[in-house]
């Protein structure tokens, strides 16, 4: 059992940290770890009794908030706001002015992403904090161990976390990347494609917020300084999301011009665009964007679970290619490899970020229509 906590009020944090589990994003298992992050973050039980009232229905109004708990309007709003400054709650108007209080998950996208979004001061505290966190994720290989055909199961039958933005200039000559588009018989279904270029993106919004990566800020507190970037600050919000992190203090809103810049200068580096989507759909506006790097970004590596939307796939020109490697070391889902005869190709974990094409001197890399989900899990454990 946790320490500190008697029998009792474990029990009210261990039933409240099960809401949030069924709020959406990704599930995570309920033990000493995780009451102790939800200890953390809200060590104040008034508001967290209030989690309950999300139980049956997640998002909801005032008026059936009052309703659901039999509380007053002046009881139940302050413990929403604290709910609101740790990230449990996402309280803003819909497209009808009213406002909505929902309740957020754990992870993807909810209190991790926000907590860590935020400046935190390096302190014993935080970095407590971003143990826990370390150690609730980190049991990924006993979770496959263990469970691997539930886990294999749920990741084939999982909707897209997330969706690639490609790269479209290449670095060394500044020419736009080669873009082959497929030629289709038959008529189409008519339907709504999302921008595929990060400017267009920004360009849509007025309002726009950034806030710190949070896995590059989770590493740095856990004292593993990101390996491929010294950008902390280029996780952005828009919209609705972007008034809501930048209310409750995770983000600070800025121009479309700074957004830009910042981009650019993670383009540099060779980050890798990741658009989010309300409810996983992306025939709604994005709601965030994050730059990933393949050191720190916990959708990326050999050991990382995730299903990704993507309209691209890389593609090697075979006479072009010398062999030299380039995209084979900055590539972020390691699906580019040299052959036996030292030239570069393609593996089905290609995402379509085109970071390969950006960065390769001979811009002997293309990227090719090829709209598909990519599901990553690592082999099982020996």
């Amino acid at each position: 059992m946790t320490e500190s906590l008697d029998q009792e009020t474990y029990k009210k944090y261990k039933k409240a940290a099960q809401i949030i589990n069924g709020a959406g994003g990704t599930p995570l298992t309920i033990g000493d770890t995780l009451i102790k992050i939800l200890r953390h973050i809200l060590p104040d039980e008034e508001p967290l009794s209030y989690i309950k009232y999300f139980k049956s229905k997640t998002s909801q109004t005032i008026e059936q908030l009052i309703e659901t708990s039999g509380l007053s309007e002046e009881e139940i709003l302050p413990n929403l706001i604290k709910l609101a400054k740790v990230g449990l709650i996402f309280n803003q108007p819909n497209r009808h002015g009213v406002v909505v209080y929902r309740l957020m998950p754990f992870i993807d996208v909810g209190v991790f992403e926000y907590t860590f979004m935020g400046e935190l001061e390096d302190n014993k505290e935080n970095r407590e904090l971003a143990q826990l966190y370390h150690e609730l994720t980190g049991g990924l290989q006993d979770i496959l161990k263990n469970n691997y055909s539930a886990v294999e199961a749920w990741v084939q039958k999982r909707a897209p976390v997330d969706r690639t933005i490609p790269y479209t200039i290449n670095k060394a000559t500044g020419n736009e990347i080669e873009i082959v588009v497929d030629q289709i018989l038959d008529v189409p279904e008519e339907k709504i494609l999302p921008v595929q270029k990060v400017e267009k993106l920004v360009e849509k919004f007025d309002d726009i917020a950034v806030g710190h990566c949070f896995c590059r800020h989770q590493q740095d507190l856990l004292g593993n300084p990101c390996k491929q970037t010294d950008i902390r600050e280029n996780c952005f919000t828009f919209g609705k999301s972007a008034r809501y992190t930048a209310d409750q203090g995770f983000a600070r809103l800025i121009t479309k011009e700074e957004a830009l810049d910042i981009i650019r200068r993670s383009d540099d580096d060779g980050l890798v665009h990741k658009a989010y989507h309300p409810h996983f759909d992306t025939a709604k506006d994005e709601t965030s964007l994050c730059i990933c790097c393949n050191c720190c970004c916990g959708q990326a590596g050999h050991n990382s679970v995730n299903v990704n939307t993507t309209r691209y796939i890389a593609q090697v020109n075979q006479e072009s290619c010398t062999g030299c490697g380039i995209c084979v070391e900055n590539c972020h889902t390691f699906a580019m490899k040299l052959n036996e005869e030292n030239v570069a190709e393609v593996g089905e974990r290609c995402i379509g970020c085109g970071v390969c094409a950006y960065v390769c001197p001979e811009q002997a890399i293309s990227l090719k229509e090829n709209e598909r989900i990519v599901r990553q899990i690592p082999p099982p454990p020996e």
